[in-house]
């Protein structure tokens, strides 16, 4: 299916950006089901063409994804985490970051659409009963996706929640603000980081539509821009018992989801970085010219040139290698998890979180030094790859990465136990 096909049968069929009363139109057929590591890459790859075809003109227009959500969510990919035994792949974290890569290079917006449901996934893990393993799962493998409501823009900190959860009669209500809700907009169903009666962290699960449940497209960043990262408002949204997870268990104690999530990240921005040295390559190849001193006929001959991108590839690769280790490291610790792996873990991501970083800004910053002053032009875009990687990035500063690291090989002292590293 291509996406002028998928946009045919949207409902409505240009939905307006922005509009509170604009809901996902419910899967028509079930999602694709992926069956193993190997078909999860084939899909991405295949995906990536897809996702790249008009990414500078949704960028340009802040016009929003809804038929390329469609299709990623109809591939299959974002079930490839759920485990074997409930029906999905359960493909190993080294093939879950390079899937976010390859999207990525293709469109890091509408990739990363899709990174917190893989982190709510997990939630369901390692802290749901049976029965929410079974609805929640099945969900996600028949098509529905997962929002995100889980950052709050005030507080003292990204970890001081306002938002509470109380029982009312049979049932629960959940009332608060919030804010970088990336995927909410797209959600078929929305899960909720809010605090328990009892002060616990609880992710509670609603139904998109859910009466008092709103979501606001304000997202303006200058990067990212198509992620719809905007707010949600509670107010009263009634959850059933049963759609309530004790999230407590993983981020209250040592757990892998937060360096789960954190190598989505790494793997997003390492995918920013290939494409941003892709559209270098193609431009010094197509459309530069050689500067008058290199004596060249093409651009491409230009010996500083060739030695930037042989730069830039390297620290790519490095990138890359360090990220695939740190999926390596997951996937040893999933399999035992002890604060020791934990810590490795997390260590391991943040090493590799610190290489995507610097090589997503390295080469979205160098393509306009290698490409030339054309580059710059309207017409191309090209400063995409740049503000993309520059907001991604601050994600969670780099800067707490290196003390993080420095601590754990220097002093012994394991890594903070939040979710940010």
């Amino acid at each position: 299916m291509t996406p002028t096909q998928a946009t045919a049968r949207q409902t409505p069929a240009d939905p307006a950006p922005g509009d509170p009363g604009w809901l996902p139109a419910p899967p028509e057929r079930p999602a694709h089901v992926i069956r193993d590591d190997a078909e999860a890459i084939a899909v991405a790859e295949r995906l990536k063409p897809l996702f790249a075809a008009e990414a500078k003109e949704r960028d340009r227009e802040r016009r929003l994804p809804f038929a390329e959500v469609d299709l990623f969510s109809e591939s299959g990919l974002w079930g490839i985490t759920i485990p074997k035994e409930y029906g999905g792949a359960g493909v190993s974290q080294v093939t879950l970051a390079k899937v976010f890569a390859t999207l990525a290079a293709g469109d890091p917006s509408l990739t990363q659409i899709a990174q917190n449901s893989f982190e709510i996934i997990d939630v369901i893990r390692q802290t749901g009963s049976e029965a929410q393993k079974h609805e929640l799962f099945g969900a996600v493998l028949a098509g529905k996706r997962l929002g995100n409501a889980f950052s709050e823009f005030g507080g003292k900190n990204v970890e001081a929640f306002e938002t509470k959860l109380v029982r009312k009669g049979d049932h629960f209500v959940v009332s608060g603000r919030k804010f970088y809700a990336t995927g909410a907009l797209f959600a078929h169903l929305v899960p909720i980081v809010a605090l328990d009666e009892a002060g616990h962290v609880v992710v509670a699960v609603a139904d998109r539509g859910a009466a008092g449940l709103e979501v606001v497209n304000d997202w303006s960043a200058f990067g990212q821009r198509t992620t719809a990262s905007g707010t949600v408002i509670l107010d009263e949204v009634a959850i059933p018992e049963a759609r309530v997870l004790p999230a407590h268990i993983v981020y209250e104690n040592q757990s892998a989801v937060g360096p789960q999530s954190q190598l989505i990240h790494a793997a997003i921005d390492a995918g920013i970085a290939r494409g941003a040295i892709e559209a270098t390559i193609d431009l010094v190849r197509n459309h530069a010219r050689p500067w008058i001193d290199s004596c060249s006929d093409t651009a491409s001959d230009d010996p500083y040139t060739i030695a930037a991108i042989g730069d830039l590839k390297i620290r790519l690769h490095a990138a890359e290698a360090l990220f695939e280790r740190a999926g390596r490291q997951l996937d040893e610790t999933i399999a035992d998890v002890t604060e020791e792996t934990i810590g490795r873990a997390k260590i391991a991501v943040a090493e590799a979180k610190v290489l995507t970083t610097e090589v997503a800004l390295a080469a979205s910053n160098k393509l306009f030094e290698l490409a030339g002053t054309r580059s710059t032009l309207g017409t191309y875009n090209l400063d995409r790859f740049w503000r993309d990687a520059r907001t991604h990035t601050l994600h969670d500063p780099v800067r707490w990465k290196f003390h993080a690291v420095g601590q754990y090989y220097l002093n012994g002292v394991q890594p903070p136990l939040h979710s940010w590293i």
